[in-house]
C-alpha cells in the first residue's frame, strides 16, 4: 500500500536528481552555518557535490521525454535494443559510428548507425529512452550541451550529432 498517488510519485521520479541535489545542498549548508572544524569542511564538500549533481540532473532532465512513445529501449551492457511495433534493432555502443537526430519523423528518432547494418531508428520519447543519455554522454567527444539543443529544436530537418571519424575535412569551408 502506498500513501503517495501514482501521479505524485511519477512527478517526484522525474525531477530524482533535482531533489537530490537539492537535499544534498540544504544538508551542506546546514554543517556550514552550524559547525566548525571538520564538519564545516565537509559542509563545504557536500555543497560542490550538490551543484555537480544539479549540474548533472539538469542535463538529464532536458533529456528525460514523456516516455509515452511507440516501442522499449533496453540498454544492457553495450547494448542498446530497440523494440518497435513496426521496426527494431541493436546496435553495440562501441560500434556506433554515427548518431543523427531526424526531426522529420513524427515523434523524432534517433539515428543509430553502426557499419554493415541498417540505422536503427528510436523514437525520442519511447519507453526506456532516457537510458540512452548516459551511453551518447560517454561517445568521445560528443558535446552534450548541443545535443540538448538539437533535441528541443524544431523544424523538418536531420541532424548529425556525433561521428566517430568526421565524413568532411576539419578545415574544409562551406562558403
Amino acid at each position: 500500500m502506498s500513501f503517495i498517488r501514482p501521479e505524485a510519485r511519477a512527478a517526484l521520479w522525474h525531477w530524482r536528481e533535482l531533489i537530490a541535489a537539492a537535499a544534498l545542498a540544504l544538508f551542506g549548508l546546514r554543517l556550514i552555518l552550524w559547525s566548525f572544524g571538520f564538519w564545516q569542511v565537509s559542509g563545504w564538500a557536500l555543497l560542490l557535490v550538490s551543484v555537480i549533481v544539479a549540474i548533472i540532473g539538469g542535463q538529464r532532465l532536458r533529456f528525460r521525454l514523456s516516455g509515452r512513445g511507440p516501442g522499449v529501449v533496453k540498454v544492457d551492457e553495450g547494448q542498446i535494443a530497440y523494440f518497435g511495433p513496426l521496426t527494431g534493432g541493436a546496435v553495440a555502443a562501441s560500434e556506433l559510428e554515427r548518431l543523427r537526430l531526424d526531426h522529420t519523423a513524427k515523434p523524432a528518432h534517433w539515428l543509430l548507425e553502426q557499419p554493415g547494418q541498417p540505422p536503427v531508428a528510436i523514437p525520442v520519447n519511447a519507453t526506456g529512452a532516457e537510458g540512452l543519455f548516459d551511453v551518447f554522454a560517454s561517445l568521445p567527444g560528443l558535446k552534450t550541451e548541443r545535443m540538448l539543443e538539437e533535441l528541443h529544436r524544431r523544424g523538418p530537418h536531420q541532424v548529425v550529432i556525433w561521428e566517430r571519424a568526421p565524413s568532411r575535412d576539419a578545415h574544409h569551408r562551406l562558403h
